[in-house]
């Protein structure tokens, strides 16, 4: 009868190798606790960034119902049509993380759309206001994808996606400086 290679180790060695073996069952186990709380994180900061957006969207489509000229209601469509593929792109990612997407906007958003609303009636549709207005809503953007992109486990994809779109903010948030200070001058 042909003996297997267990059968000729002593137990001391057998020992030794159920304690590597359960040595590799714990690390991963481990790893798998690490990668579950990192991956609940990441939807969180994600859901945060998919509120950021919407808050965008609901922005835009105030600014541009506020603002005189078509020029500049064409652009606010746009950063809002940009803002919701955005978030489209944001729930792709959270539901590969295996979490779920997040509802409505944010209560500083909510506040930030408020005070849109108020100020854009107490100015009569004043495109510097308006445009004001926008430029507070994208420095918070910037800043939240700022934060996201801050931390270090950020799979590469998704950190190239979010620094893709975080570009996409910082160009719109130049556009509108630009058109503010034009209009200051």
């Amino acid at each position: 009868m042909q003996s297997t290679l267990v059968d000729r180790l002593s137990v001391t060695q057998k020992l030794f190798v159920m304690v590597c073996v359960l040595r590799r069952v714990h690390a991963s186990i481990s790893n798998f606790c690490i990668m579950e709380n990192s991956n609940k994180e990441l939807v969180k900061h994600l859901n945060h960034l998919v509120t950021i957006c919407k808050d965008g969207v609901y922005g835009y489509q105030n600014a541009a119902e506020d603002a005189d000229s078509e020029a500049l209601k064409a652009m606010f469509m746009e950063y809002s049509n940009q803002r919701e593929t955005a978030i489209s792109q944001l729930n792709r990612e959270i539901r590969k993380l295996g979490g779920s997407t997040d509802e409505g906007g944010g209560p500083l958003g909510a506040m930030h759309r408020a005070w849109m609303d108020l100020k854009a009636a107490l100015s009569t549709k004043d495109n510097k206001a308006v445009l004001g207005a926008c430029l507070t809503g994208e420095r918070a953007a910037i800043n939240a994808y700022n934060d996201v992109l801050a931390e270090n486990y950020l799979p590469i994809e998704l950190r190239s996606l979010l620094a893709e779109q975080r570009l996409d903010i910082q160009d719109a948030l130049y556009q509108i400086e630009t058109l503010h200070q034009t209009i200051e001058s």
